[in-house]
């Protein structure tokens, strides 16, 4: 694959990165993602296009506001590496002539970020961004002959009531309503097997974050929680992309094991 290819995608990637940063910003407090212009959040000054060039800019202005000179959050420039950096994954993974797939991917990959960095900093997975994905999904595998729809379904089905039961089980103080609606997402979307790698990626994941920040005092061991919607995305990211290799990875190593 040619290098060119690679760059475009990934400068592709960190505009819709920065565009992903005001939705984050917005959309959990219901500001329009479409009106308005970017502005500083220390002096409010409106951001010229100078200001606004994905990391670029960042690295410029040295982490700074241009007008009030304030530090600012890295939490944009972040977000638009990560964008970069997975938009060359879906690349990578699809090849330059699978227009169609592209696209999809790319869709469901800009909505996964979203909703890592909104739970992440809110707390909370919106369900506009979700019901998008899930029903791109089911329609993207509808028209391609090569998914097993009923398997996808099934998954769903099995993961949004797994969910669904932790959250009853412990009223809401476990396990969010928006953790089971994901996981019917994240079922749609990886099938079986690759649902119940994503899922261990997850709650292992979750638990050794928890385990740090604990013995680190940042955590308590009752009465504190950490959003589990990062974890579920980054289960989700893993498996989708690298999931096949990592399920025969280790059924081949059980099979060494046993022998």
């Amino acid at each position: 694959m040619e290098v060119f290819y690679l760059f475009f995608i990934f400068f592709l990637g960190t505009f819709i990165g920065s565009f992903l940063g005001v939705v984050v910003d917005r959309l959990p407090i219901g500001e329009s993602i479409l009106k308005g212009r970017s502005h500083c959040d220390h002096c409010r000054k409106t951001l010229g296009v100078l200001d606004l060039v994905p990391v670029f800019s960042f690295l410029v202005l040295r982490g700074k506001c241009r007008y009030c000179h304030k530090r600012l959050s890295y939490f944009y420039p972040i977000i638009e590496v990560v964008s970069g950096v997975l938009f060359v994954v879906v690349l990578m993974n699809s090849g330059i002539s699978n227009y169609i797939e592209i696209f999809y991917l790319l869709f469901i990959i800009s909505a996964l970020i979203a909703l890592f960095f909104i739970d992440l900093k809110y707390g909370i997975l919106p369900f506009p961004i979700i019901a998008s994905a899930t029903i791109i999904t089911f329609l993207y595998q509808i028209l391609n002959t090569e998914y097993f729809i009923l398997n996808n379904i099934l998954s769903a089905t099995c993961a949004f009531l797994f969910f669904l039961a932790l959250f009853l089980g412990t009223r809401g103080r476990g396990m969010g309503f928006g953790d089971a609606v994901y996981a019917f997402f994240m079922g749609l979307l990886l099938g079986f097997p690759k649902i119940v790698l994503g899922l261990y990626i997850a709650f292992v994941g979750g638990a050794l974050v928890a385990l740090f920040l604990i013995l680190l005092k940042r955590k308590k061991l009752k009465g504190s929680t950490i959003p589990f919607g990062p974890f579920l995305v980054a289960g989700t990211i893993i498996s989708l992309f690298w999931g096949d290799n990592l399920i025969s990875l280790t059924f081949n190593l059980l099979q060494f094991t046993i022998k």
